[in-house]
């Protein structure tokens, strides 16, 4: 019987399998194709976020002009950010987890039995794989883990190309976290959800464009999102000359939280880690798999443990009290965001990211302790529109139920 059983082999299953193996456990992984199996997609993280982990060097490029775009400004964010290597990051867990002598499985999940002494995971395939705990991380989809059902998802979308255009579509050596600019749409397709354009300067004339919609229900077709991404370049005089990549994305941003007290761990999207403000995720996999990992092998050393009492101690410290907390008001800032009409969002961003660097960088982040959170919270508030003033305090009646969710898990 292995220590734990991680199902699934993207950056939140590595993660933890890595973490785990650190901790010096025997671990086994099960996936439909075991690593090493190429990401497709792009994962940028701020470079302050890997620094204190001495991790810049899974990065493959870097830039310190980072700008955004919001009512009628250019901003200056004054922060170098940094695009993950894909193939650095899955060999930074890899080896990791081939110093603990970590076992891969090939199939898929489609059952698992909870025993005294551990759990049984049963493969499509007819295999059978017992762990002392099973770690979901599957993904948004997970292949076991229960979680309630919502009828309000919100969806994160994206299309984007790599590629060579006729003229650079950002300045050189550039990279654009989000331009809210919309003169290249008529007016009534101003009045859609609004999308905004995300790219980096790749160097050698290569440019990655993507255009996207932060958080949408229903998500916004990949069709409207090309559509605007082609409007968007055309309006500025930029043709595509050769394409190198399409990239298409598509996640939940704000999927319930599973079942704290279900017997299978999750981590990863499977487990609602992605952050319900920006869609990221990596930053987080990467600062709170060695917290849980650390829980469950100290959990795993009573041999008399069952499985019920080591997924608890392995819930509780993925998803504290805390936690929820600042997820229930993370969750109420998204409902905002999604009522937002154009230009109350961009007034909105514009003044989010002319708030002091330290808070606007840990929202984002997620390391802002509930005090500080609800500060940076009121700073907005005091330091932005009118119009989006009067928008946040309708919604705190509106949203009320998320706000009380935040005053739930406090207790």
């Amino acid at each position: 019987m292995f220590d734990a059983l991680v199902i699934g082999a993207g950056p939140a299953g590595l993660a933890i399998a890595a973490a785990l193996c650190d901790e010096g456990l025997n671990v086994a992984g099960l996936a439909p194709v075991p690593p090493p199996v190429e990401w497709s997609n792009t994962y940028g993280i701020w470079c302050d976020e890997l620094e204190p982990m001495n991790l810049t060097h899974l990065l493959s490029h870097r830039w310190q002009n980072s700008v955004a775009y919001a009512a009628q400004q250019e901003i200056s964010l004054q922060r170098e950010y940094g695009l993950f290597d894909n193939v650095k990051l899955q060999n930074y867990f890899l080896e990791r987890c081939d110093r603990g002598k970590m076992t891969w499985h090939q199939g898929t999940a489609a059952t698992v039995e909870h025993l005294a002494n551990g759990s049984c995971v049963t493969t499509t395939e007819g295999t059978t794989l017992s762990a002392r705990l099973v770690i979901d991380a599957s993904g948004h989809k997970p292949a076991l883990l229960n979680r309630p059902q919502s009828d309000r998802i919100a969806y994160q979308a994206a299309y984007g190309i790599v590629g060579r255009f006729s003229s650079p579509p950002i300045e050189p050596q550039q990279f654009v976290l989000m331009d809210y600019r919309s003169d290249h749409l008529p007016p009534a397709e101003r009045q859609a959800p609004p999308t905004f354009l995300y790219a980096m300067d790749l160097g050698n004339d290569v440019f990655f464009v993507e255009e996207t919609s932060l958080a949408s229900s229903p998500a916004v077709a990949f069709e409207v999102l090309q559509q605007r991404l082609e409007q968007r370049l055309a309006f500025r005089g930029v043709q595509v000359k050769e394409v190198q990549h399409v990239e298409y994305c598509l996640f939940p941003m704000n999927l319930p939280l599973p079942s704290l007290e279900q017997t299978v761990m999750g981590f990863g999207g499977a487990a609602s880690l992605v952050h319900p403000a920006s869609g990221y995720l990596v930053g987080a996999l990467l600062r709170r798999a060695p917290r849980v990992a650390k829980t469950i092998a100290h959990a795993v050393e009573n041999l008399e443990a069952p499985p019920t009492r080591i997924a608890a101690l392995a819930w509780q410290t993925l998803w504290s009290s805390d936690e929820r907390r600042k997820r229930a008001l993370y969750l109420f800032g998204l409902e905002n965001l999604m009522r937002f009409d154009e230009q109350t969002l961009q007034a909105f961003f514009a003044s989010f990211l002319q708030l002091p660097r330290s808070q606007w960088t840990a929202f984002l982040a997620n390391t802002l302790s509930t005090p500080e959170m609800l500060q940076t919270m009121m700073n907005l508030f005091g330091h932005t529109t009118p119009e989006v003033r009067w928008n946040l305090m309708r919604s705190a009646w509106s949203e009320r139920a998320l706000l009380w969710d935040a005053w739930v898990a406090s207790e």
